[in-house]
């Protein structure tokens, strides 16, 4: 009953989309590499944030082989302040997949790209479906907020067997989806969720091709779907992050290679929330010499389960101890990979 409901969207879903579909620059070919890409950096991220970052990484490092061959320093640096940074170097680890098993060729079946690192049932399901027009659906939340209040569904869509349940009912759509349209239906499908069905505030259900066959828009029920679990309230971590200042330096470290925002540099602090004069007493500790207060401001940085509330004190010093790597502003700015979270710490 579901797929046939379901073939029925087809048709109307593809005529919109060649009419509303968003002029987006990983839409411009059909290149793996280009897609793939894509779609890593638009996880857990919007759109307009990603257009810079992608064509700044491509004109850096067009193909598998030169993401390859990049320094880790580099690749963070290209990443930085796009967050889960572990999502490049899973790209990087993958492109030496690419290049080590595929020789620099892209795979083109569903299971040898879903062997690839950092790359999960979604990720697999958009690139084998929009490049090689594979029947395989990429089920991500609009994808999922679409078909749930299309056919009036109520599982929970946090649940995995209800999400791979999904994705088997409409792989069956993909099957009977007319070769060539494959790739254009899972496009189609992603637009409506993000532009028309949206996640937050009122659906946009007068614009919508499909309004007439949903069951949602029908009852009166569409903020009733998806069903998700209740979010549990984030963790808040209070910290003193030390801005230490020598001449026109400032103190920098690499962070532990495992754990949140694992091998990437930070500023140096300290777990809870300092006066100055303690600030000023605990950096002596770690041998800076006298020190100067420049200026004290707070500042909070949100990740998905954590939020970090910061204590952020400015100071002069005297003394470069080796503990810290020193760097300057042209270093800070064109080398040095400081995360979101560090860098709205610095002054001015």
């Amino acid at each position: 009953m579901r797929e046939n409901q379901l073939y029925r969207i087809v048709p109307p879903l593809l005529t919109w989309f060649a009419e509303h579909a968003r002029d987006l620059p990983w839409r411009h070919d059909r290149e793996p590499y280009h897609v793939w890409l894509s779609e890593i950096m638009l996880q857990q991220t919007r759109v307009e944030a990603v257009k810079p970052y992608y064509a700044r990484f491509l004109a850096a490092l067009p193909d598998p082989a030169a993401l390859c061959r990049c320094e880790p320093d580099m690749l963070m640096k290209l990443w930085e302040g796009l967050g889960y940074y572990s999502r490049a170097r899973n790209l990087q680890k993958a492109a030496q997949q690419i290049m080590t098993e595929y020789g620099g060729e892209f795979p083109r079946s569903y299971a040898e790209i879903r062997r690839l690192a950092g790359i999960g049932d979604y990720t697999a399901g958009a690139v084998s479906s929009i490049c090689f027009d594979s029947p395989e659906p990429a089920v991500d939340g609009n994808v999922l907020r679409v078909y749930t209040r299309l056919l009036g569904d109520a599982r929970c869509t946090d649940d995995l067997k209800v999400r791979r349940a999904i994705r088997d009912t409409l792989r069956t759509v993909y099957e009977q989806t007319q070769t060539g349209q494959r790739g254009q239906l899972t496009q189609a499908l992603m637009e409506l969720g993000a532009t028309v069905c949206v996640p937050n505030g009122t659906p946009h259900c007068t614009e919508c091709p499909l309004a007439g066959q949903c069951e949602a828009h029908r009852a009166g029920t569409v903020s009733e779907y998806p069903v998700r679990k209740a979010k549990k309230a984030r963790r808040i971590e209070e910290y003193t992050v030390f801005i230490l200042q020598c001449g026109n330096e400032i103190a920098v470290r690499k962070r532990p290679d495992s754990g949140l925002l694992a091998g990437l540099w930070e500023l140096p602090h300290l777990d809870g929330a300092m006066d100055a004069q303690a600030a000023a007493d605990a950096a002596a500790q770690w041998k800076t010499g006298a020190s100067e207060l420049l200026s004290v401001r707070r500042r909070t940085h949100i990740f998905t389960h954590i939020e970090w509330h910061m204590t952020c004190v400015h100071l002069t010093v005297t003394k470069k101890p080796p503990c810290f790597t020193w760097v300057n502003a042209a270093q800070l700015a064109e080398e040095t990979a400081l995360p979101t979270a560090f860098r709205i710490c610095l002054p001015g």
